[in-house]
C-alpha cells in the first residue's frame, strides 16, 4: 500500500513526538524549459525536537532521494527510504536533518505544475500543495499543525520572475552559469507546509503599495505585485485587481484589529490550476481563467472579487491560526467563504453580494447536503484523501451560511470581537473547534453548546413550509413546519432556525412588494406564527425572507401560484432569487415536474435582471433539460427552449451582460439540439451579425463544441479554429471540441487518452472527458462496463487529483428512465450497486464519488418520474 495517505493517528503520534523550528529548502529548476528534464534537484534542511531516543518520519514524494543526513551522519538511503517516506531513527532532544534528491515536474497540478503556454513556447512554474503536496516539491513533516519557519532559495534562469512567500533578500548570478541566478527569500514567520509556495517563469509583473497607519502612529507598509503569464499581459487589468487588494486590506485590517502579518502581499494568476485560488501568504495563487481575454459579465468580476476577498480573509483565518488537522477545516474556509462575501458587500461597489451567495454558493451547499455522502461541518477526517474529498460545498457554502446564521444569534459586533480576541490568542499556532467556541461565547455571553452540536456536528438539511389556514382572504392558523432527517444517521434533526416572514402583494403599479416582515424563532416540527392570525392573505407569504437561516423552502399553494404567475414582478432581488431557489429546489426534489421549472425561465428569465441568478437560472434549466425532463418530451422541451434562447439573443440590450448570457446558453444547450445550430454557423461565419455581440475565442469554442456535437464541424475546421487561436484556452476547447464529434473512433480514442494514457495535462483531460461526455446514452452504452472494470486501476496508478477528474467525470450519468421503470432498478443504478457492494475493501474516497454519482443519477431518474 502507498504511503501517500497518511492517517490522522499516524500525524497525532508524529506531532506528540516532535517539535519543528525552521526549514532551508533550494531549489533547483534552472533546467525546467527542457522537456526532457522529469525533474529538479531539491534540498531540505530541518531543525526539530524530539523526544530523546524516539523515531519518526519525513514525507518525499520524490524521483529519488540522493542523500540523508542526520545529525551530521549520513545514513543508508536504501535503509531508510520506505517509498514516499524517510525513516528517522534514534533521534536527540535536538536535530538537524538535510534531505537531498530529485522531485518531479507535475501536470497534474500537484506540487511544481510546469505548464508549456502554446502561445509563445515559454515555460511556467508554480506550485499547489493543499491539502499535503510540498512533500513533492521537498522534504518535510506534511501535516498542518508541525508548523516553522521558511527559508527558500530557487535557482532558476536569470530572465525569470521568482516570487516565494517571503521577500526576495538576494539575488546572485551563479559564476559556474551565467544564464542562471539564485534568489534566496527573507526567512518566513510560523507557517505550515502546505501554504509554502514558490513561483517561477517569465512572468509578467505589476508592482503596487498599500500602507496603513496603525495605532500608536505605527505604520504598516505592505507592497504589492501581481503576476501572470506574459502573453495574458494585455488582458492583465492589474490596475482594478490592485484597487480590490487595496480595498480589502484596509477593509480587513481595521474589522480584525490584527495588522496584516506576512509583510508583502503578492498574487499571481497562473495556468491549470485545480483550484480558485489558494492563501499561501504573501503570494496568493490564483487560476487564470480569472484574467478576462474574452468578454465577461459582470457576475464573473463579482466573483472573482469575491475570491480575492476569500483569499485576503485567509491570511488571518487559516494562515495566522490554522487548524490542529483537517476534521476542522472548517476553521479556515467556511469563515473565509463567509468573509469573503462580506468584503464585497461592504468594500466594494457592488450590491447583490448576498443575492449572489444565496442563489448560488448556497445552492452547491443545498446540493451537496442531500447526498449521502453529507457530513457535519466539523467532519471526521481520518486521512489525506478524506481531506480531498472534503473541500466541498458543507465547508465552504454551508458552513458559511451558518456562519451567517451566528452572526445574527450572537450578533456582528459580538462576532468579531471574539474574533480578534482568538487571533490574539492563538497568532502562529493551531486550533480546534474548542478554541474558537470560548472566543465566541466569551464576546457574546452566550453558550454555543448547543448551537454548536445541532449546526456544526449534524448534517443534513432542513425543509420549512407554511401550513396555512384561511377564511374568505383571512389568514386564520399559519404554522411553520420543519422536516429534516440526518442522512447519516436517520434522526430527525429539527434545528432552531431565527428567519422572516415576508407579506409581499401588489402595489398601484402592480410590482409585487413586501407590505410587511414578521421576525421569528422556529424550533421543531412546527411553530404558529400567531403574529399573522387575522391578517388579509398576501399574494406571497415569504418563507426566510432576506435569507437569514440555512433551509429549502416550499411554496404554500397560494403563493406558488403568485410566483409561477408573477415572478418578474418581485421587486427585490434577495426575495426574487430566494423564489428562484425555491422553484429549482421543487424540480429537484421530483415534488414538481422539470418541465415547469424550464417554462418558468422562458417566461421570466428575459426580465431578470440580476446577472449572477441570470445565469444561475439558465444553467438550471439546461441541467433541467438534459437530466431532469422525461425522454419522451426532452427533444420538444429542448427546442422551445433554444426557441426562447435565439429570440432573447437578438432581443437583449447590445453588449449587455444579458445578451451574452443567452449567447452562452444557446450554444452550450445546441451541443444535444439541432434545431439552431444553422444560426449557431451563421454567427461564427459572420453572414449573422448579433448587434454588440463580441464573437470572441471563448464563445466561438462554444459555438464550435456544439456543432462538433452533431457533426457538423470537421476535424480540419477545429484544427484551424485552433490555428488561429494558440492559447492555453483554444487549447481545451479545441481537446473538448475534438472529443465531441459523434463518431466512435472519436469516442474511442478519447477514452484511451483520458483513462489509458498519460499524456494528458489536467485541464486538457477534463475538456476531453467533457467532450467524450457529449454524445446519447446510447453512442456511451459500451464504455459502461470499461468504467467500472478501470475504477481501482485508475485510482492505483494516478495522482488524486487525476483520478478524481477520470472517476468523476466519466461516470455514466446520461441515462434515461423507461417506461414504468422504477429510478433505483435502472441498469446503471444496479451496477454501480453491484460494484459498491464488491468493493466494500476499496479506498473511501473512491467509494465517496462513486456513492455521489449514484445519488445524482438516481436523482435526475427519480425527477423524470414527476408527475403533476
Amino acid at each position: 500500500m502507498s504511503n501517500h495517505n497518511l492517517s490522522r493517528d499516524e500525524a497525532a503520534t508524529r506531532s506528540a513526538l516532535i517539535t519543528t523550528h525552521s526549514y532551508d529548502v533550494i531549489l533547483d529548476v534552472r533546467d525546467a524549459a527542457d522537456p526532457a528534464v522529469a525533474g529538479y534537484p531539491s534540498t531540505s534542511t530541518i531543525t526539530f525536537s524530539a523526544e530523546p531516543g524516539s523515531a519518526t518520519f519525513l514525507d518525499f514524494i520524490s524521483g529519488s532521494v540522493k542523500s540523508v543526513v542526520l545529525n551530521g551522519q549520513a545514513l543508508d538511503v536504501d535503509a531508510v527510504v520506505d517509498r514516499d517516506r524517510v525513516i528517522l531513527e534514534n533521534l536527540a532532544a535536538d536535530n538537524q536533518v538535510t534531505v537531498a534528491g530529485t522531485a518531479l515536474y507535475s501536470r497534474s497540478g500537484e506540487g511544481m505544475h510546469r505548464f508549456v503556454d502554446p502561445a509563445d513556447g515559454q515555460c511556467y512554474l508554480y506550485t499547489q500543495y493543499e491539502p499535503a503536496d510540498s512533500r513533492r516539491v521537498f522534504a518535510n513533516f506534511e501535516q498542518p499543525d508541525l508548523k516553522a519557519e521558511f527559508t527558500f532559495h530557487v535557482i532558476a534562469p536569470a530572465g525569470w520572475e521568482v516570487a516565494s512567500n517571503g521577500v526576495e533578500a538576494a539575488r546572485t548570478p551563479l559564476v559556474d552559469d551565467p544564464k542562471a541566478a539564485q534568489w534566496d527569500f527573507e526567512t518566513t514567520k510560523r507557517m505550515s507546509t502546505y501554504i509554502t509556495t514558490v513561483l517561477a517563469g517569465p512572468y509578467f509583473k505589476a508592482t503596487d503599495h498599500w500602507g496603513a497607519t496603525l495605532d500608536g502612529d505605527t505604520r504598516l507598509e505592505v507592497p504589492l505585485a501581481l503576476y501572470c503569464r506574459a502573453s495574458l499581459a494585455d488582458a492583465f487589468d492589474a490596475d482594478e485587481l490592485f484597487r480590490l487588494t487595496k480595498n480589502g486590506l484596509e477593509f480587513f485590517n481595521a474589522l480584525f484589529d490584527y495588522p496584516y502579518p506576512w509583510g508583502k502581499y503578492d498574487q499571481a494568476f497562473v495556468p491549470e490550476y485545480n483550484l480558485g485560488a489558494m492563501e499561501n501568504p504573501g503570494l496568493v495563487t490564483f487560476t487564470e481563467k480569472y484574467v478576462y481575454a474574452s468578454r465577461a459579465t459582470d457576475a464573473q468580476y463579482q466573483g472573482r472579487a469575491n475570491t480575492l476577498m476569500h483569499e485576503m480573509a485567509h491570511m488571518w483565518f487559516g494562515d495566522l491560526v490554522t487548524m490542529n488537522w483537517w476534521d476542522d477545516l472548517w476553521l479556515k474556509e467556511s469563515f473565509a467563504d463567509y468573509m469573503g462575501t462580506l468584503g464585497v458587500d461592504r468594500a466594494t461597489d457592488w450590491e447583490s453580494a448576498w443575492v449572489n451567495f444565496a442563489s448560488k454558493r448556497k445552492a452547491w451547499a443545498y446540493l451537496q447536503d442531500q447526498l449521502p455522502t453529507t457530513h457535519p461541518i466539523v467532519a471526521d477526517i481520518p486521512d489525506l484523501e478524506a481531506a480531498k474529498q472534503n473541500f466541498d460545498g458543507i465547508t465552504y457554502a454551508k458552513g458559511a451560511s451558518v456562519l451567517k446564521q451566528l452572526v445574527a444569534y450572537v450578533g456582528f459586533d459580538a462576532f468579531i470581537a471574539g474574533s480578534r480576541q482568538y487571533f490574539r490568542d492563538h497568532a502562529y499556532g493551531n486550533t480546534s473547534l474548542k478554541d474558537l467556541l470560548e472566543a465566541l461565547s466569551a464576546s457574546s455571553g452566550r453558550d454555543l453548546s448547543g448551537w454548536t452540536r445541532q449546526w456544526l456536528q449534524t448534517s443534513g438539511i432542513s425543509t420549512i413550509s407554511a401550513g396555512i389556514v384561511e377564511d374568505d382572504g383571512t389568514l386564520g392558523a399559519v404554522t411553520l413546519q420543519q422536516d429534516a432527517i440526518d442522512p447519516i444517521t436517520g434522526h430527525q434533526e429539527l434545528r432552531p432556525h431565527r428567519m422572516r416572514l415576508g407579506l409581499y402583494d401588489p402595489n398601484a403599479d402592480g410590482a409585487l412588494v413586501r407590505t410587511e416582515s414578521i421576525e421569528i424563532d422556529v424550533d421543531g416540527p412546527s411553530t404558529l406564527v400567531a403574529e399573522l392570525n387575522g391578517k388579509p392573505r398576501p399574494a406571497l407569504l415569504l418563507v426566510n425572507d432576506d435569507d437569514l437561516s440555512y433551509a429549502k423552502i416550499r411554496l404554500d399553494p397560494g403563493s406558488e401560484l403568485t410566483v409561477r404567475s408573477s415572478l418578474d414582478k418581485i421587486q427585490d432581488p434577495m426575495a426574487r432569487a430566494l423564489c428562484w431557489t425555491a422553484l429549482w429546489d421543487s424540480a429537484r426534489d421530483g415534488v414538481t415536474p422539470a418541465a415547469r421549472y424550464v417554462a418558468a425561465v422562458e417566461q421570466f428569465a428575459p426580465a431578470e435582471t440580476g446577472i449572477g441568478v441570470l445565469l444561475n437560472v439558465l444553467g438550471n434549466a439546461s441541467t433541467a433539460i438534459e437530466r431532469f425532463v422525461p425522454a419522451k418530451t426532452r427533444d420538444g422541451v429542448r427546442k422551445d427552449f433554444l426557441a426562447v434562447a435565439a429570440a432573447q439573443l437578438k432581443a437583449a440590450p447590445a453588449g449587455s451582460d444579458q445578451q451574452l448570457a443567452w449567447a452562452r446558453t444557446l450554444a452550450d444547450v445546441s451541443r444535444q439540439g439541432e434545431t439552431e445550430l444553422s444560426l449557431l454557423r451563421s454567427i461564427l461565419d459572420g453572414s449573422v451579425v448579433i448587434d454588440g455581440l463580441a464573437v470572441d475565442a471563448e464563445l466561438r469554442w462554444s459555438l464550435w463544441q456544439a456543432l462538433a456535437a452533431h457533426g457538423q464541424a470537421s476535424q480540419a475546421e477545429l484544427d484551424r479554429e485552433l490555428e488561429a487561436d494558440k492559447t492555453a484556452s483554444g487549447r481545451e476547447g479545441h481537446a473538448l471540441a475534438s472529443a465531441a464529434r459523434p463518431d466512435p473512433s472519436v469516442k474511442a480514442a478519447a477514452w484511451d487518452s483520458a483513462v489509458l494514457g498519460t499524456g494528458l495535462s489536467n485541464e486538457i483531460l477534463s475538456a476531453t472527458i467533457a467532450g467524450f461526455a457529449t454524445a446519447p446514452a446510447a453512442m456511451l452504452e459500451p464504455y459502461v462496463e470499461p468504467y467500472f472494470d478501470s475504477l481501482e486501476k485508475v485510482w492505483a496508478e494516478r495522482s488524486i487529483e487525476i483520478a478524481g477528474r477520470i472517476v468523476r467525470g466519466l461516470f455514466p450519468a446520461a441515462q434515461d428512465l423507461g417506461d414504468g421503470m422504477e429510478p433505483a432498478r435502472h441498469p446503471v443504478v444496479l451496477r454501480t450497486d453491484e460494484w459498491l457492494a464488491e468493493h466494500g475493501y476499496a479506498p473511501r474516497a473512491l467509494r465517496r464519488i462513486i456513492i455521489e454519482q449514484r445519488s445524482h443519477l438516481l436523482r435526475a431518474l427519480t425527477a423524470q418520474a414527476a408527475k403533476g
